[in-house]
């Protein structure tokens, strides 16, 4: 496998789980005291608006190039 070849869909999904779950898991940790009262839907859509963001252009990019970089040193 090449150091630009695209991983398979279930290597793509471990690695945006690992970026989502933690990701999810402290910003819900870091605004439950602050959206204790705030209706689920609001709490939500507060979560993802910061959740995804973070996600999607730091830690998937990142995880991304970290796979690859493992990729190519294992295939050597």
């Amino acid at each position: 496998m090449s150091a630009h070849a695209v991983p398979s869909v279930h290597r793509r999904a471990l690695i945006t789980w690992v970026a989502v779950y933690p990701t999810i898991t402290i910003v819900l940790a870091l605004l439950r005291p602050v959206l204790k009262d705030v209706p689920l839907a609001l709490q939500t859509l507060v979560l993802t608006a910061i959740a995804i963001p973070i996600v999607v252009y730091v830690l998937v990019p990142a995880l991304m190039k970290a796979n690859a970089a493992l990729t190519a040193r294992r295939s050597r």
